[in-house]
């Protein structure tokens, strides 16, 4: 159970979305957790599912109407508002992110929400062309600058038929992503349209345990991409070239960049990984299907290159399984090279700041420092695979920082810790040098 989330009022807000029907399962986790849950839906969203599913579920009466007589002096919003600990939105439609963002109170939901004192957090759910609308991202950022913590969206196939992000996170990651909100400690909170002074809170004198610092919002507005995990280069239905990244390290970074405030678009190969709170994931396999995902989701602020992409493919991909012969002693793969992703993106016109990662076995100042000039990066962290300790599924590494300065190479040396450590370091490094 839950320690973080345990005795919380939740309130969870359900507009009118497709994913709705998630909501319940989402309520369900929820009291299993140990939290007071009261639902307010929209509308619209009682088109999706019933109240009385909803009620059954959480055992107490579902809101729906802005006037209600039978709540105390008729004043629900006020009552709803001081109620809650923790307003989650679950899904969230562009319609209502639109609303939220330019501060109207049309609605139950939209004006409890502007009548609030509790930690803000929305799940959004629409069409993938919807939420990549420079409109949707722009309410995006403007919700979150005033304080509104956003989970996802996921991406993959829609119910309309398209494929790409948009799609609420499963229950399980929104829990998750409420879990680690709640225990990052207090953030900015909002009770209208535009943040005002914080509003102080009196810390308890003698902790039972130490409190989390809050994450600096040093990325607020700015748009990230990274790409994560490894490839896989496929040379028949069932055989493919790939390496041993975990993407541990990618998704700490983007775990990092998420909490300071960024929009971050997470690219990633095939990994064992939940994609983390706040964070577009994007899922890919080779090398050259990255470089499409990365290109469509630029232009961005900052782009780092994580992922352990395959240097080389099979020229021509089998249609069947190849197979061995009676006397055959060997089998000869003829491999081309795939796209240097990092480099690409460095090479743009109008390039974002470019951090490449290396990967290296030996003579790593020396491997590091030319790709950090030969592919015109602004960063490179490069770590030795051998340690032991480090690198490829660890859950620690080790790294050396090289950026350029005038005439001369700088280099910063970072001992052995833990990849979340190592992330928040490269994220202050690069901070440090942005324009």
């Amino acid at each position: 159970m839950s320690t973080s989330l345990f005795g919380k009022r939740v309130l969870l807000g359900i507009s009118a979305g497709i994913a709705a029907y998630k909501s319940a399962h989402l309520a369900r986790l929820l009291k299993k957790t140990g939290c007071e849950v009261r639902v307010v839906m929209t509308e619209g969203a009682q088109a999706f599912i019933t109240p009385l599913t909803l009620q059954a579920l959480t055992g107490e009466p579902v809101r729906t109407s802005l006037l209600d007589t039978e709540a105390e002096a008729g004043m629900g919003h006020i009552e709803l508002a001081k109620w809650a600990d923790v307003i989650l939105i679950a899904p969230a439609t562009a319609d209502l992110m639109a609303r939220l963002a330019h501060g109207h109170a049309d609605d139950l939901l939209t004006t409890l929400c502007l009548a609030t004192e509790a930690r803000c957090i929305m799940a959004p759910a629409m069409n993938q062309a919807m939420w990549r609308h420079p409109a949707t991202l722009a309410n995006a950022e403007r919700l979150e600058s005033f304080g509104w913590t956003l989970l996802g969206p996921d991406a993959g196939d829609q119910a309309c038929g398209d494929v790409g992000p948009g799609r609420m996170l499963e229950p399980e990651a929104i829990l998750s992503g409420l879990e680690e909100t709640q225990a990052s400690g207090p953030d900015a909170l909002h009770g209208g349209s535009f943040p005002t002074e914080p509003i102080p809170t009196t810390p308890a004198t003698e902790p039972l345990s130490p409190t989390p610092a809050t994450e600096p919002r040093d990325l607020a507005g700015k748009r990230v991409v990274i790409t994560a995990g490894p490839t896989r280069e496929a040379l028949d239905p069932v055989r493919y070239l790939s390496n041993h990244s975990s993407g541990k390290m990618g998704y700490a970074l983007a775990t990092v960049c998420a909490a300071r405030g960024a929009r971050v678009t997470l690219v990633s190969g095939p990994v064992a990984l939940a994609t983390p709170a706040g964070v577009e994931r994007v899922d890919v396999l080779s090398a050259v299907e990255m470089l499409e995902a990365v290109e469509s989701a630029l232009p961005c602020d900052i782009f780092i290159g994580c992922a352990a992409v395959a240097d080389y493919r099979a020229a021509e991909v089998s249609s069947q399984k190849l197979k061995k012969g009676d006397g055959d002693t060997g089998l000869t793969l003829t491999l081309t090279r795939n796209p240097d992703i990092v480099a690409t993106v460095a090479a743009r016109a109008e390039r974002p700041f470019t951090v490449g990662f290396a990967a290296e076995t030996q003579s790593l100042e020396t491997h590091a420092a030319d790709k950090l000039a030969r592919k015109r990066l602004d960063l490179i962290v490069a770590n030795d695979v051998t340690l032991a300790g480090a690198g490829f599924g660890s859950d620690d590494n080790a790294a050396t920082l090289f950026w350029p300065g005038e005439g001369e190479t700088h280099r910063e040396t970072v001992s052995l810790r833990g990849k979340a450590e190592l992330a928040a370091l490269v994220i202050d490094r690069i901070i440090e040098r942005l324009d």
